[in-house]
């Protein structure tokens, strides 16, 4: 264990001089007392949301955001999402700051937890204030970036914070590799991915290399050894490209050398004879033979251009930032052909007044291209009001194809049982290496600190088994250090909960608009929360760690509730006994769920179906409950009236608590209907 002075929020002088500057009470989104504030001469912000004194059960829930922003942010969400409204309902008034108001700590990224820190202790000398004499019990939480944060804040810390609920959480190793390597497949399957959807489906042949060649399966084996979930690529057309965009300007910061390496050096994929990346490299002149505005392109191009879905679901947050500039579209003279690989594309003006300025794309339709605004500090409306028709530009993906296999080249420790696909019979690494893990750098300027395994405090861990941004062996690669340090026992201290079909996002919706395969994890982060604040203040044991086991970087888990544990419903549908039928159109068919909730997770409150993919399930059918409330059985019949193939869904959601919006924690299964005249 370290021997590093643990930090406790008081007596820093930076924090010395809180303020206030809102104190009020509101009734939206429910009754609180409201305080903003912050500490002088810093740019760290607060807001504090008390309950009514005779609901106050003298605890706080704290949030910790993935990034540096408003700390006002939670005001703006509604349902299932309106973390205000959770904790106040449930006794507790809800701690958010801006994490300090610089991203990253500036150049000391300690502050993300000493902002934090001392936000969070001051909160307590207002509770004080408002509610009399009293120590509130304090949890963070926090899910992505924000887990790494939350996980710091915990390990750097002591006497802040009784608990925590990190979720979706990473590792040292997880950035930018978890993205390099799917997109690396991403790139390579690009024409596959429906046969590998097909393959994985219910009903299907299981086998989703069945369609591969030899470089398109070592693709899709590199990224599921690496632990990309091989159900995920379900949502391959909305994922895109995740993180790797923005990560990519610190990899250069840190390894320029490795983009020129990667296209002259034997060892790298780019110089490998006949391989995808030296075929899917763009690298050509063309001339700008008109600029436009947005509007004219939109009208010019019609339906062929959309701009909301220009990046996948997981970059949504990027449009945010210099949102409000429009700037001008270019049509060139000369574009690739033959179904190019235009993600990561550059364009480079070789004449004219910009002559030397390179600018990333933001999409590229019918030889137009637009810069992409969101992640450059320029002035890039200013810029681009020297280019002319005529200058020339230079189009290259090189950087973003060499990027996609930097994980080769940044083999770990043996820990990382990942990369063992990298490493020779001897143990060493079959690729060459760069001089530096950029991945650990970039986790502890994020957060602070790089993760220990030595949480000062009771903590669960929520993991999605689809998680496409942060793999889920990471959770178990965390438990395993937490138990390390614990003697090999760390059930007084820690518990770790696998989510099934639930991806990365916390949004209500759960799944970036894919209603058929994912479900929130929202419901379980909040019992969470509760169960964690009963462990601390009753003693009361939540549900123990999932049972899963570890193959090849899958995490694979049991079929049973009784086995699996965790707090999630089990839901097993099935067509006659079977995953897949075949009916005829207008001929009635019974889709049967078996559910089951592990012990103490309470009882089945709602089951719905989809039977058409209409994104609004439907109650109804038949549903039987065991007497102990353990196990329930829903029948529902359907006809077709049209040909076709469905996947009908049965949706489930469990609860501890029957009629809390906020603890419905949820789950699903399909099967596959093939329907004829």
């Amino acid at each position: 264990m370290s021997d590093k002075k643990l930090y406790i929020g008081f007596d820093d002088p930076q924090f010395a001089n809180p303020y206030i500057d809102v104190d009020e009470w509101r009734n939206e989104p429910v009754r609180h007392h409201y305080i903003h504030g912050g500490f002088e001469g810093t740019l760290t912000k607060f807001c504090f949301y008390f309950p009514p004194e005779e609901t106050y059960e003298k605890r706080f829930f704290h949030f910790v955001s993935p990034f540096v922003g408003d700390e006002t942010e939670a005001q703006q969400q509604t349902g299932m999402e309106d973390k205000i409204s959770f904790a106040v309902k449930h006794g507790a008034y809800f701690v958010e700051t801006n994490l300090g108001g610089i991203v990253n700590g500036g150049d000391d990224p300690t502050l993300v937890y000493r902002a934090s820190a001392s936000a969070a202790q001051y909160s307590r000398k207002v509770a004080v204030d408002l509610y009399g004499e009293h120590r509130p019990y304090g949890y963070i939480y926090g899910g992505s970036g924000g887990g790494y944060k939350t996980i710091s804040c915990v390990e750097s810390t002591e006497g802040v914070w009784d608990g925590a609920v990190p979720f979706v959480i990473g590792s040292p190793m997880a950035m930018p590799y978890v993205f390099t390597a799917r997109v690396h497949a991403m790139r390579i399957l690009r024409h596959k991915m429906m046969q590998i959807v097909d393959a994985l489906e219910p009903g299907g042949s299981g086998n989703p290399y069945e369609t591969l060649n030899e470089e398109e399966a070592a693709a899709l084996r590199e990224a599921t050894l690496m632990g990309f979930p091989l159900r995920t690529w379900c949502v391959y057309d909305t994922i895109g490209d995740g993180a790797l965009p923005v990560l990519k300007p610190a990899v250069e910061a840190m390894d320029a050398a490795y983009y020129q390496d990667f296209w002259k050096l034997p060892g790298y994929l780019g110089t490998a004879e006949n391989s995808s990346a030296v075929r899917d490299r763009i690298h050509m002149e063309s001339t700008i033979s008109e600029i436009l505005t947005p509007q004219g392109v939109l009208k010019g191009v019609g339906d062929s251009i959309d701009e909301n879905n220009a990046y996948g679901v997981d970059e949504a947050w990027k449009n945010q930032m210099n949102k409000a500039i429009e700037l001008p579209y270019f049509r060139l003279t000369d574009f690739p052909e033959d179904d190019p690989y235009l993600r990561g594309l550059k364009m480079k003006f070789l004449s004219g007044a910009l002559e030397g300025e390179t600018f990333s794309m933001h999409w590229v339709r019918e030889s137009i291209v637009t810069v992409d605004n969101s992640m450059d500090g320029r002035d890039l409306e200013t810029m681009l009001e020297k280019a002319e028709v005529g200058d020339r530009v230079l189009l290259d993906n090189s950087d973003y194809i060499a990027l996609q296999t930097y994980h080769r080249h940044q083999v770990p420790g043996k820990e990382y049982i990942s990369w063992d696909q990298f490493r020779d019979e001897k143990g060493e690494p079959l690729y060459p290496q760069r001089p530096l893990l950029v991945g650990p750098v970039i986790s502890s300027n994020g957060a602070g600190s790089v993760q220990s395994g030595t949480p000062n405090c009771k903590v669960i861990v929520l993991e999605s088994l689809m998680d496409e941004s942060a793999f889920p062996w990471q959770a178990d690669w965390y438990r395993r250090m937490v138990e390390r340090n614990a003697g090999g026992n760390a059930d007084d201290k820690f518990r770790l909960w696998y989510m099934d079909h639930c991806m990365h996002t916390d949004c209500a919706e759960g799944n970036g608009g894919d209603h058929q395969h994912i479900v929130s994890y929202l419901g379980a982060l909040y019992q969470a929360l509760l169960d964690l604040s009963a462990w601390v203040e009753k003693g009361i044991e939540p549900a123990p760690t999932s049972s899963y086991s570890l193959d090849g970087g899958q995490i694979l888990i049991p079929d049973t509730a009784k086995e699996r544990k965790g707090i999630q419903p089990v839901v097993s549908l099935h067509v006659e006994g079977e995953k897949r039928a075949e009916v005829k159109v207008g001929e009635t068919v019974v889709l049967t769920a078996e559910i089951e909730v592990p012990e103490g997770a309470g009882e089945v409150e709602e089951v719905c179906w989809d039977f058409e993919a209409t994104d609004m399930p439907e109650k109804g059918g038949i549903v039987i409950k065991a007497e102990d409330g353990s196990s329930t059985r829903a029948v529902m019949g359907h006809v077709f009236e049209k040909p076709g193939t469905y996947f009908p869904v049965a949706k489930v959601a469990s609860n501890r608590t029957v009629g809390d919006p906020f603890t419905r924690v949820m789950n699903q299964d399909r099967v596959r209907i093939v329907v004829t005249e």
